[in-house]
Formats: structure tokens, C-alpha cells, sequence
């Protein structure tokens, strides 16, 4: 439409723009079209690069990312990663590392590096507004400025899905948004706070230093057998640990408040996981020895229950073995039925919901 004006010097120059982009929309779409103009500074960033962010929907996956490099030749270099929403900032990370402008991102010929934490920040947060506003159909940033001084969205579209839509017909992101509702404080009976909060990807080096806090008793009664420090704080295991698909499995962790300077701490993890083909759940529970008998473990048991009862179950249970008699006792408080297998030496734990 010739409906953008660049590097307009003074009063005039605004003027002529105005009159030009006018006449430019009256002659190809109609005057009824023409709705005035937005006034806008121009930015001019010192070294700064042209980089696009967006998101589209695809038919099988959802909502899917685009981060790359923009600019006006967007299409002919087709520099682009792909990712689905929600990201954490490791995933964002990858998803930017996967194009070929992200090297001068870091820093070439002498130029700055652009502030990368920020920009993991920025694609985080873009990431969390695509799974929280489901009617947007289309959007892109393009181009999104960034250098080492500053990060500024130069021009943006957006596109909503039809009004007339019923909103079960939206379409849903493959994965499942972090579960903000299961975020819940409480206290102990020693009157201590503690935060229960759904596990996150980026927990794994807190679950390293936790699994370094368990007696070989608490172990054996956890994994009914001696599973060595190494296996339990293995990447590969923490990985399929802290990476959970909500929609299938909901993980809790414990977490100690830092306090006179020291860390966060996981004290605890409850797990709540559907079994394949039915509308069933089974749980299990692991708190740290300095942390037991606080009354962590009934309220992280309660509230598995509680989810599994959000999330429409049928039947949750464990199996416990039967020395174990703190867990059974926290299961019976909560209103599980108990039942003993003399052959195996373990105890069921079962709840109807």
C-alpha cells in the first residue's frame, strides 16, 4: 500500500508522508479505507540486528514458535527455528542456537554481543502469552531490533480467530502449560513455610543436591531396593525426571524458601502418574530424613489427590512396602484402603475418587 514512511527529518517531511500514503490507499483500496496515520520516533539501534519472532497454527501440533532472522529479507534467507509452546529458558536457548544468526547474536567483528539471557527472557514470555491468549491465530514480531544496548519491537501483526468461534474449538498447544494453579504455600508443624509447586526442567541440579540428603533407608523404602546415589542423580534419569508432560504425569516438589543467604531447597517430591489406556493414577512420595514427620508428606499426598481428582480419575494407589509404616499410615489418613500381600511383603495403597 506504501503505507510506511522511514526517516521523515522535520514538519514537512511528516506532512508530505501523510498526503502520499493518503493518496497511495485511496487509489488501491478506496478512501472509505483510509483511517489516518500512526506517528512513531524513529529508532535507529547502533549495530543492532533484524531478528523475527511469530507464531502460526499448524493443524496437528497447535500453536508452533518461529524465531529467526527478519528484517525485509525474511523470505529469502529463511533463517528460522521452529518450537512449540510453552519454553523454559533452556528450550528457548536451543530453539535459538538452532539458527544461523544466532552466532553473530554472540558477538562478531568486534560488535557487542547482544544480552542473550534477555532474549531467552523475551521468547519465554511470548511463549507463555501464545498458550494464554488461544484467540490469537497469527503473530509476528518483525522485525524485533536487538543489540547490546537495547531490544525494541519495530513493527508487530496480529490476527485473532473469527468471533464467531466457540471457544472449545480453539486450538490447544500440543504441550501443556505449566500448572500455576497447583502452586500452593504451607507450614509445617514446626511452623517453618515451604512452597508446593509443579517440578520445572531446570530443577534438575536442586534434585542432585536432594537425592545427596537421603539414608539408605529412606532409599531402599522409596525404590524397594538400594539404588546408588550415582543412578539416582544420573542426567539421563533427571532429564525424564524434571522434563514431565503434565497432560500424562504431574510431578510436585517441596521447596525450602532461600534463607541468610543460602540456595533454594527441594525437601520433598510427590508424583502422580496416569496409567496408559485407563483412568487410573498411581503416586509415590519422597521426603528428605531431616524434613520427616513435619507433616509434609500428608499435604503433598492430599494434594495428588486433589489433582488427580481435577484431572477426572477414577483410582489412584501404590505400592508400599509393608515396613514402610509411616506411608501407609499418611495413605490412611487420607482415606486409602490398606490391604497386605504376605508373599511379596509389600501393601497396596488404593483410593476411589
Amino acid at each position: 500500500m506504501g503505507g510506511v514512511k522511514l526517516n521523515l527529518r522535520d514538519d514537512d517531511a511528516v506532512r508530505r508522508a501523510f498526503a502520499e500514503i493518503r493518496e497511495s490507499v485511496s487509489q488501491r483500496a478506496g478512501a472509505e479505507h483510509f483511517q489516518g496515520v500512526t506517528v512513531q520516533p524513529m529508532i535507529a539501534l547502533k549495530d543492532a540486528y533484524e531478528i523475527i519472532l511469530g507464531s502460526s497454527i499448524d493443524p496437528q501440533f497447535g500453536p508452533v514458535l518461529l524465531f529467526g532472522a527478519g528484517g525485509q529479507l525474511v523470505e529469502v534467507f529463511k533463517d528460522r527455528a521452529l518450537g512449540l509452546p510453552p519454553l523454559n529458558a533452556t528450550l528457548a536457548r536451543r530453539m535459538m542456537e538452532q539458527t544461523k544468526i544466532y552466532r553473530a547474536l554472540e558477538g562478531v567483528r568486534g560488535r557487542a554481543p547482544v544480552d542473550l539471557a534477555a532474549l531467552e527472557h523475551l521468547l519465554v514470555r511470548f511463549s507463555q502469552m501464545v498458550i494464554e491468549q488461544p484467540w490469537i491465530r497469527e503473530i509476528d514480531i518483525n522485525p524485533l531490533a536487538v543489540s547490546a544496548e537495547r531490544m525494541i519491537a519495530l513493527d508487530a501483526r496480529v490476527v485473532l480467530h473469527p468471533a464467531d468461534t466457540p471457544e472449545s474449538a480453539l486450538p490447544r498447544s500440543a504441550i501443556r502449560a505449566y500448572p500455576t494453579q497447583y502452586v500452593t504455600e504451607l507450614k509445617g508443624r514446626d511452623g517453618q513455610a515451604f512452597t508446593i509447586r509443579p517440578i520445572r526442567p531446570e530443577d534438575e541440579p536442586l534434585l542432585v543436591k536432594f537425592h545427596q540428603t537421603l539414608s539408605e533407608r529412606t532409599v531402599r523404602l522409596r525404590y524397594f531396593y538400594p539404588m546408588q546415589l550415582d543412578l539416582r542423580t544420573a542426567h539421563e534419569r533427571l532429564t525424564r525426571v524434571c522434563f514431565v508432560d503434565y497432560d500424562r504425569e504431574m510431578a510436585l516438589v517441596v521447596e525450602k524458601p532461600p534463607a541468610d543467604g543460602a540456595d533454594r531447597e527441594i525437601i520433598g517430591v510427590g508424583r502422580l502418574s496416569k496409567l496408559p489406556g485407563t483412568n487410573d493414577s498411581e503416586f509415590a512420595l519422597l521426603i528428605s530424613d531431616e524434613h520427616q514427620r513435619k507433616g509434609l508428606g500428608s499435604r503433598l499426598l492430599g494434594l495428588l489427590v486433589q489433582i488427580a481428582r481435577d484431572e477426572g480419575l477414577y483410582r489412584i494407589s501404590a505400592d508400599i512396602l509393608a515396613e514402610n509404616v509411616e506411608m501407609q499410615r499418611v495413605a490412611q489418613k487420607l482415606g486409602f484402603r490398606i490391604t497386605r500381600d504376605l508373599e511379596d511383603s509389600t501393601s497396596r495403597a488404593e483410593l476411589l475418587l
